[in-house]
């Protein structure tokens, strides 16, 4: 009875046999199987492109880094230009600072005020080299007030250190003129001795009294002088070519225009040999604030 049972339900669970398939139907199943690859390719292209083809890849927008990072790996450096400015400001201020001081001390009548004027020269061109940059500081922090109070003291300074300039390059000025102008040269020493043998003349013509030849002797020793007038003339201006020869070049440049004396060059000069030494704090100024 088991055995029967046993053989019954085994003989159910076995499988059927495999039927062989036509070949109609084997092709269908061939072009079912064509059909759903081609769908899974065509379903599957836009993926494996993007990855594929770096040509349609989004690009990648990368934020700046901060400005603390980038001034900490790239420190900022002077410009040639700040460097030069600021070299020179202090090569003005120290030309300054001696010719102040140098004047200010020769006005002292002993020693102790003669150094005392030197310091106050000195301190005056160190306020004026120190100032223009601290109260333009104080102006763009927003303290007028002391900004301004800055610039006043500033300009004080100024007027002083130009005054002291002035009279140290006049002074020097004069004396080279000076010394240039009372040499002795032949054309000179020729003239002075020509004078003197026409006064010589003259006095032993005039001796017993004025008549005819006396005058004449006194002609000729007024001749002789205006001969040795011109002719130191002339070395007064040998002695001051520079003037000469700008009050030539203004006018040859001009085409007569312009004709300026002797004098007025000689003031234009003075001025700019007392102004430009003083200008060492305006440069310091412009070269720190382009930074």
């Amino acid at each position: 009875m088991a055995d029967d049972t046993t053989a019954s339900v085994i003989t159910l669970h076995q499988p059927r046999p495999k039927r062989t398939k036509t070949p109609a139907e084997r092709a269908k199943s061939y072009r079912q199987r064509k059909k759903a690859s081609v769908a899974a390719s065509k379903d599957a292209a836009p993926a494996t492109a993007t990855v594929t083809e770096p040509d349609k890849v989004a690009p990648v927008i990368l934020a700046p880094p901060p400005a603390a990072a980038v001034d900490a790996v790239t420190p900022s450096r002077p410009r040639t230009a700040q460097i030069a400015l600021a070299a020179s400001a202090f090569a003005l201020a120290g030309v300054g600072m001696t010719m102040n001081g140098w004047f200010a001390r020769s006005l002292g009548s002993s020693d102790i005020a003669g150094w005392l004027f030197l310091a106050i020269g000195v301190t005056a061109d160190l306020i004026a080299l120190v100032i223009p940059s601290c109260a333009a500081r104080l102006w763009q922090a927003q303290q007028r007030a002391i900004a301004l109070a800055g610039w006043a003291m500033w300009t004080m300074t100024f007027v002083f250190a130009v005054t002291a300039s002035i009279g140290f390059a006049s002074t020097n000025i004069a004396d080279v003129t000076l010394a240039r102008a009372s040499r002795s040269t032949p054309a000179v020493q020729a003239a002075q001795a020509a004078l003197a043998d026409a006064m010589a003349a003259r006095d032993r013509e005039c001796k017993g009294g004025v008549g005819k030849f006396c005058r004449e002797r006194e002609a000729a020793v007024y001749e002789r002088r205006q001969v040795l007038d011109a002719t130191t003339q002339s070395v007064e201006k040998a002695a001051d070519p520079q003037t000469d020869a700008a009050i030539r070049i203004v006018s040859w440049v001009t085409h007569g225009t312009l004709k300026p004396t002797g004098d007025d060059f000689a003031m234009l000069r003075l001025v700019l040999l007392a102004l430009l030494p003083q200008i060492g704090g305006i440069l310091l100024m412009v070269g720190r604030s382009t930074k």
